[in-house]
């Protein structure tokens, strides 16, 4: 019986991958490569099966094996560069963006730089200005991106400028937005004293997120800031429900607010919360 050629063994294991057999794929693939090591499609594609499984390390291996063979591939840089973020090596994810943009400069990789750089940034705020050129270029380009609004939205709201962050991330909740863009312009909309605005803000972010306690933390700092004790109350035995180890913060919110309550005993309140 005839071997299937590695274009057979690619084009049965990309099925597999597609349909979420993903055990299929890996072994078509595994078997292709017990033939033919070098063969570099059947190596982008394990790296790409690996990579959606989590193994990052033996991912690396592989594609840098099909890259070895192909480096003209830009497909295959754009996978090199984020199974390389995955493993936090940014500087190798941004030279496999460069080498992407230079063979095939399309969206796709643009945005890959935008979130590469935009996590690179937060241990090498250096790059930050790079980040953030990078979502407004993306959005200059492409102006209901969500993505790049609601980035830029926070890291305008990092800078405290408030209103700009704001304005952004409206723009960026107009559609199917995550919960994380909803809890940063709820931030943004507290730190302008919008306290109603904020209020629908956190409220769509636990919608959205049910488990997300730091927005149902505060809600219940907005709606105490709002009068509205009883509800703030509930957001608060939410938050601590979630996560007890908020019960300091929780205990400061209500004492320390404009509209607060007294609580003589740390167990009184755990009580009141739910405990």
């Amino acid at each position: 019986m005839t071997e299937p050629t590695a274009e057979d063994t690619v084009r049965r294991a990309t099925i597999a991958f597609n349909s979420g057999e993903r055990g299929e794929a890996r072994r078509l693939c595994e078997e292709g490569l017990s033939r033919e090591p070098g063969e570099p499609m059947l190596n982008h594609l394990l790296a790409a099966v690996l990579f959606s499984q989590g193994e990052i390390q033996p991912a690396r291996g592989h594609i840098e094996t099909s890259l070895a063979k192909r480096p003209g591939n830009a497909a295959a840089h754009l996978l090199a560069a984020r199974i390389a973020r995955a493993a936090k090596d940014f500087d190798a994810a941004l030279a496999h963006l460069d080498q992407a943009i230079a063979i095939a400069p399309q969206r796709e990789v643009f945005l890959e730089k935008a979130r590469t750089l935009d996590q690179a940034s937060s241990s090498q705020t250096s790059l930050r200005p790079h980040a953030r050129e990078a979502w407004r270029a993306i959005l200059d380009v492409v102006p209901q991106n969500a993505e790049a609004a609601a980035r830029l939205g926070r890291l305008a709201w990092e800078d405290g400028d408030h209103a700009i962050a704001v304005s952004l991330l409206e723009r960026a909740v107009k559609g199917d937005a995550p919960a994380s863009a909803w809890f940063d312009l709820g931030l943004a909309r507290q730190d302008l004293r919008d306290h109603h605005g904020a209020a629908i803000s956190y409220r769509k972010a636990i919608d959205l997120k049910s488990d997300h306690a730091e927005a149902a933390l505060n809600l219940g700092i907005v709606l105490q800031e709002l009068g509205d004790l009883d509800g703030a109350m509930r957001a608060y035995a939410q938050a601590y429900r979630l996560r007890p180890q908020m019960f300091g913060s929780i205990a400061m919110a209500l004492t320390s607010a404009s509209h607060g309550r007294l609580w003589l005993d740390e167990a009184s309140l755990r009580r009141a919360l739910g405990d």
